[in-house]
């Protein structure tokens, strides 16, 4: 997909209202489990599949580099979380991605430190 070939314009937005191109599903179908930190993978990352428009094939171009997490692939698309979690639930079913669940720390990981993750949150809340 060539930069002139987006279905957006960078001054005006969207083109296409998202909705429209999830057909108005929020949700992906239940055979998938589409988390924020769920790790996407294209099943065979150099093709598209039949029937693949261009959003979906842009969420397949992200993934030509290696596994992505969800919430990623939602900012490096400029699209919103719903929108990207029914799409890619569309290419699961259509068996071009992997949607594997989100990778767990090891178990020998230190404890997050509450008093710290507060800090932060404070400290990003004042930017």
């Amino acid at each position: 997909m060539s930069d002139d070939d987006h279905w957006y314009e960078d001054e005006t937005g969207a083109m296409v209202r998202p909705y429209t191109v999830t057909r108005g599903r929020t949700r992906p179908s239940d055979r998938h489990t589409v988390d924020l930190m769920s790790q996407v993978t294209a099943v065979h990352p150099d093709g598209e599949g039949p029937g693949v428009d261009h959003v979906r094939a842009r969420l397949l171009g992200l993934l030509r580099h290696g596994p992505r997490p969800v919430v990623e692939l939602a900012a490096d698309a400029d699209l919103p979380l719903t929108v990207v979690r029914v799409l890619l639930g569309d290419l699961a079913e259509a068996g071009l991605v992997r949607i594997d669940a989100p990778r767990r720390p090891r178990p020998d990981a230190p404890e997050a430190d509450p008093g710290l993750l507060q800090e932060i949150v404070e400290r990003l809340r004042e930017l």
